[in-house]
């Protein structure tokens, strides 16, 4: 695991058909009402849900939560962003967590919480406070125990305390550790937890709890670019699926099979792969149903990832890397399709929830419908 499939020399024939130039924006269509939904047998079906990007979109996160729970999936993952619970040094400030699970459990969700610390899911996913910070993490450099014990010993101390003040929820049922956890930080920083920092986190938790299991997620390339890109900035100790499958009882993976390289004038270029063409995924299904370990989608592509950070909503139309049909047909490709001696997946996470709301808000309701699709007939 971890390795390129393949030596870089016979990429460039797979790279250039993988390669989609096309116009971002394009009218609805009604494709997601036709468009079959696989079973998804003992899957849990749910979604993460993201306050910040609830925030960038224009909504009120409580509302938003809300409008999320009121559909019948059976699990929900969560965050807890440490410079938002301590803004200052001495400071724990758990409240907005607190409601989040509270409306959760009131809703007979089973709860993911991700503990952090440095890194969690949504954007900008580095979240380690300032004032723990004795200098910049360095680019290009791995961030170990030895170089960086005063961050490491103020995460650990974190996630424990995390877990401790929750541990006593039956709604949550892992702990994430966290999010994708050794691979860079995308294209803004390349500097790179090390696996033995992770570890010590992972024991952290388990000894504040050893009852519930960790998770750990890692984005799995759908593309030989960027296959290979992951190879080459990870190669010295592993990406983070390799290291989740060493260190947790579920391992999570990203999956995002379209998205935007570059934009061109009124163009832009993407890149369009399938988990159904990834040995690996086939790999890691087998790996997983031959030592009783459970496998997960920690993020299934349910909304357009384009060239900005907040993904456009244009007003009867739709973007080319996730229309509402993509969301069905991601979820298909995951939950429909394993190779021989797989075993099923533990759960499927849609990605993008607080966009289906926001587009609701602006008169399309397709994101929300298709996703109540496979809530029903799935």
């Amino acid at each position: 695991m971890g390795r390129t499939e393949g030596p870089p020399g016979k990429l460039a024939l797979p790279i250039i058909s993988e390669a989609r130039i096309t116009r971002a924006m394009r009218p609805l269509t009604d494709e997601w009402w036709r468009i079959p939904v696989a079973p998804r047998g003992s899957t849990l079906l749910g979604v993460s849900f993201r306050p910040l990007q609830a925030g960038a979109l224009g909504l009120d996160a409580r509302t938003t939560l809300d409008a999320l729970l009121a559909y019948p999936f059976q699990l929900i993952r969560l965050g807890a962003y440490w410079n938002r619970i301590e803004p200052e040094l001495g400071m724990f400030s758990p409240d907005a967590l607190d409601w989040q699970i509270d409306a959760a459990e009131r809703a007979g969700k089973q709860i993911i919480l991700n503990v952090g610390a440095v890194k969690t899911f949504g954007y900008p996913e580095y979240f380690a406070p300032a004032h723990h910070q004795q200098r910049p993490l360095r680019e290009g450099a791995l961030v170990t125990p030895a170089a960086h014990r005063s961050l490491l010993d103020a995460a650990t101390a974190f996630v424990a305390r995390i877990v401790e003040r929750y541990r006593d929820r039956r709604a949550i049922v892992a702990w994430q550790v966290e999010h994708e956890a050794v691979d860079p930080l995308g294209m803004e920083h390349s500097w790179r937890l090390s696996a033995a920092f992770v570890q010590e986190e992972v024991a952290a938790v388990r000894a504040a709890d050893p009852t519930r299991p960790v998770m750990l997620n890692g984005f799995l390339p759908t593309s030989s670019l960027v296959r290979l890109q992951q190879w080459w900035r990870t190669r010295d100790q592993g990406d983070s699926l390799a290291v989740a499958q060493r260190l947790a009882e579920i391992v999570g993976v990203d999956y995002y099979p379209r998205h935007a390289l570059l934009r061109v004038g009124a163009h832009t270029i993407y890149l369009a792969g399938s988990v159904r063409r990834q040995r690996r995924w086939a790999r890691l299904l087998a790996w997983a149903g031959a030592r009783g370990r459970r496998v997960m989608i920690s993020e299934g592509q349910a909304e357009p990832w384009e060239t900005v950070t907040t993904p456009p909503s244009p007003h009867g139309q739709e973007m080319y890397s996730c229309p509402p049909e993509q969301v069905i047909a991601n979820y298909n490709d995951c939950v429909g399709w394993a190779g021989p001696g797989a075993s099923g997946l533990y759960a499927y996470l849609f990605w993008g929830a607080e966009y289906w709301v926001r587009r609701d808000r602006d008169g399309d309701a397709s994101y929300l419908q298709a996703f109540a699709r496979v809530l029903e007939e799935a």
